[in-house]
């Protein structure tokens, strides 16, 4: 089976490749190990998403609270 790679910059691009992940886990395709270990994957990835996002929304917040004095 060819290897595929899976988008995983985005909260949409993750969303997509667990649902591909769930389809070739169910289809046979895909062991259940391998599966756990994309899942798991995606988690952190997310979750530094997240928090990249947070750390962002926090400076402008900060610039505008400097900004107004």
């Amino acid at each position: 089976m060819a290897k595929r790679n899976l988008k995983l910059d985005t909260p949409d691009n993750i969303r997509k490749a667990l649902a591909k992940v769930a389809n070739m886990t169910y289809k046979g395709e895909l062991d259940t190990k391998t599966a756990n270990s994309i899942t798991a994957t995606c988690n952190v990835i997310l979750s530094g998403i997240r928090t990249d996002e947070q750390d962002k929304k926090i400076a402008e917040l900060e610039q505008l609270l400097n900004e107004r004095g």
